[in-house]
């Protein structure tokens, strides 16, 4: 732990995060008053969590990076076989009442393996990216399995964008799309009904207003009812009347939307540019090579994780059930993203002691 206590963390990328945290409890408090006291505990315990991990040596973490792995993957296993179920979904384990859904709270956790394993490859060769691949896949097929499209395709972006930044030849990665494409009559196959009917919906939004296009319609009206400075707080038709489904944790960007406008989603989207730009600095500045894949890491979780629940909010994406970091309902989200926020607060504080040390 670092002598400077709870101050050793770097408020850089702390501040545009409580920025989204107030805009999301405000838009919670608007809808459901219990909504927004629980969220408020997940908050405050998640906080204490992120201090925590801001102030342990990034460094100790990449010795547990097998382990970390090893462990993620019997997890995900137990819950497909022992978790709870929720609307024809496995996903959650209840411990001590506290329902866990660990695809989420792992997310900071395997980027610290997937980091740590590229640290130690030497080349670019078609042999690692083989191994790599290797390596993803059971992360991403038990997700599926729970279902789960929504964190599997996040897990997957992720994987490939940074291996992309990483230094492995496109060509590899157009092949893939294109047997991807090839494969897309099998793969669609083994889809789930209601997968399919999002596919569906996306590709023609108005097809079944009253069935599988409910929710983008309704999504997409609310949005556009918000206008340019909204409704107000808690006069959204959308939401307060319920016509909006799932509007405090998938669609609370629509939620938000319609209560505060096109200002009031500028303010949550330039919130996340700037904290998106200070994780770029840290891995700009960074000069080990496990904390720039890292960082890189997670600048890509963050922005596909913003891009997709945005997305899908305006009709731009099909329906994939992806949270607004910091901003949706739900206790296993918000603990994953300030824990993701704690490692880089402690990579980012360990280069700056670097630069004193070298000043001094």
């Amino acid at each position: 732990m670092n002598r400077n206590g709870v101050f050793s963390i770097d408020w850089g990328i702390f501040i545009p995060v409580i920025i989204l945290v107030v805009l999301g409890l405000t838009t919670l408090f608007s809808i459901n008053v219990s909504f927004f006291k629980t969220q408020l505990i997940y908050v405050i315990f998640s906080i204490f969590v992120f201090i925590i991990f801001s102030n342990v040596n990034y460094k100790i973490l990449q010795f547990y990076s097998l382990p970390i792995y090893i462990t993620s993957i019997f997890v995900l296993l137990f819950v497909l076989f022992l978790g709870i179920e929720s609307r024809g979904a496995v996903r959650w384990i209840d411990i001590f009442g506290v329902r866990i859904q660990f695809s989420e709270i792992f997310k900071p956790f395997l980027l610290v393996s997937f980091a740590s394993f590229l640290n130690t490859r030497k080349n670019y060769s078609f042999k690692n990216f083989l191994i790599i691949i290797a390596l993803l896949f059971p992360v991403f097929f038990l997700i599926y399995l729970q279902p789960d499209l929504g964190n599997a395709l996040i897990y997957a972006g992720v994987a490939l964008f940074t291996l992309i930044t990483f230094g492995f030849p496109l060509l590899w990665f157009a092949v893939g799309f294109i047997l991807l494409g090839l494969l897309f009559p099998f793969i669609w196959h083994f889809l789930h009904d209601y997968q399919k009917q999002r596919v569906l919906t996306f590709i023609n939004p108005s097809h079944d207003p009253l069935g599988s296009s409910y929710n983008v319609i309704q999504s997409m009206v609310a949005v556009g009812s918000g206008m340019f400075f909204g409704k107000g707080l808690g006069e959204g038709t959308q939401s307060a009347l319920r016509f909006l489904p799932e509007r405090h944790t998938d669609f609370i960007f629509a939620t938000f939307s319609e209560e505060f406008g096109f200002v009031g989603g500028l303010v949550i989207i330039l919130s996340f540019a700037f904290l998106l730009y200070k994780i770029f600095l840290i891995f700009s500045n960074s000069d080990d090579k496990f904390c720039k894949v890292f960082s890189m890491s997670a600048f890509f979780l963050i922005l596909t994780q913003l891009f997709f629940n945005i997305g899908m909010n305006v009709g731009l994406l099909p329906i994939v059930g992806v949270t607004l970091p910091f901003v949706s309902f739900g206790g296993s989200s918000i603990l994953s993203n300030f824990i993701l926020l704690g490692f880089l607060s402690s990579i980012s504080r360990s280069y700056k002691n670097k630069k004193i040390l070298e000043i001094g």
